[in-house]
């Protein structure tokens, strides 16, 4: 049966889709191109369609820099405004950081973000003078009704390792884990086990973690662990959180 999409390297208008980044002569490529002027019926069957090129295994490489990427809204929700914050590994020291602004084309509706908010997100990498190494998108990876969150759905189109983090549940269920900083419990649906509930502050509410792509469970969470100081939210998310709120 033929695809409702095609998807792939260079399927949007026949050819590769190049960002061309603006503070270096090279040239990210967009992997598994696809129209974003869709309806919410062919968005869903979409996603059915990628959630099939998911990696949900480890393949990290050396990891020199980690990002965050976060979006807001601006005028009413008519402005679509995201931000990507890139910190230094392991010092988690701030390298770089690029905002882009876009009209909201796309309804919010539930398991949809990604259609909503990635086209500007796509602008805000096209600023950085070179993509990073691991990226933590506030919202869902595979913890998803179709498991295809906007961590997934990213890292898919720029074939990088995400990790999505989100501030509530969206679906799944789960104990309630302990209530010092570093427990942890699966978040599970349907018999799959889809991510983890983790304290990252003693005494506060947990966070939501799903691996996106090309990352496995096990590693989503420690690698959040990793970014994590004193706050409840990674360093890459209260970065790119200041930054996506004006």
């Amino acid at each position: 049966m033929r695809p409702l999409f095609p998807v792939g390297p260079g399927i949007l208008r026949g050819a590769v889709v190049f960002f061309k980044q603006r503070r270096m002569e090279t040239t990210v490529q967009l992997h598994h191109s696809h129209p974003w002027d869709l309806s919410p019926k062919e968005a869903i069957a979409l996603q059915r369609q990628l959630r099939a090129h998911l990696r949900i295994e480890d393949d990290l490489g050396e990891v020199r820099t980690v990002a965050g990427v976060d979006v807001g809204f601006e005028q009413n929700n008519t402005i679509t405004r995201a931000a990507v914050a890139v910190l230094d590994y392991p010092s988690l020291q701030l390298r770089e950081s690029a905002i882009a602004r876009q009209p909201t084309r796309f309804p919010y509706i539930p398991g949809l973000l990604s259609f909503r908010e990635i086209p500007a997100v796509l602008e805000a990498l096209e600023q950085l003078s070179e993509l990073p190494d691991l990226l933590l998108c506030d919202g869902q990876g595979i913890a998803h009704p179709r498991r295809l969150g906007i961590a997934s759905h990213l890292g898919l189109l720029i074939d990088r390792p995400t990790i999505g983090v989100g501030k509530s549940r969206l679906i799944g269920t789960h104990d309630e884990p302990g209530r010092e900083k570093g427990q942890w419990v699966p978040l599970s649906d349907k018999g799959e086990v889809i991510g983890c509930v983790l304290r990252t502050r003693t005494g506060v509410k947990p966070l939501y973690i799903s691996p996106g792509h090309r990352m496995g469970l096990d590693s989503a969470r420690e690698w959040v662990v990793r970014c994590l100081t004193r706050y409840r939210l990674p360093e890459t998310t209260r970065w790119a959180h200041r930054l996506a709120s004006g």
